[in-house]
């Protein structure tokens, strides 16, 4: 597994590129690399790239990234407008999605990076 944090070209998003397997241990640790560099450049919107990226960690542990990691973790802003891009046959995700936006995240799965994009420079 890789990831790659950079920003984008206008400066207005936060750039996540996963590949492999993701877990919620290291789903953490790139969330904290890349809401540290959102800090760093005032910017609250990130565009997480999991295109070539599989969710293969439990319910129960996607539940506990959602409702206790991501909410009660020191670094993680938890006003940020995250657009999840996947591949098109890929469900994996679909559960962390459900979780977040019900954890009070605002987390939008997508399954066309234009349109993630395009919801990212609307907000």
């Amino acid at each position: 597994m890789s990831h790659m944090i950079s920003l984008s070209d206008d400066s207005t998003y936060i750039i996540l590129e996963v590949r492999g397997e993701i877990t919620r241990q290291t789903a953490m640790q790139y969330n904290l690399e890349a809401h540290k560099l959102g800090k760093e450049k005032g910017i609250k919107k990130y565009l997480m790239d999991c295109t070539d990226a599989r969710n293969v960690d439990s319910v129960l542990n996607n539940y506990q990234f959602a409702y206790e990691d991501m909410r009660h973790t020191e670094g993680i802003d938890i006003t940020a407008i995250v657009a999840a891009v996947v591949a098109p046959e890929d469900h994996s995700h679909d559960f962390i999605e459900t979780t977040a936006k019900n954890s009070g995240l605002n987390v939008t799965l997508f399954r066309d990076k234009q349109k993630a994009i395009e919801f990212l420079k609307s907000k």
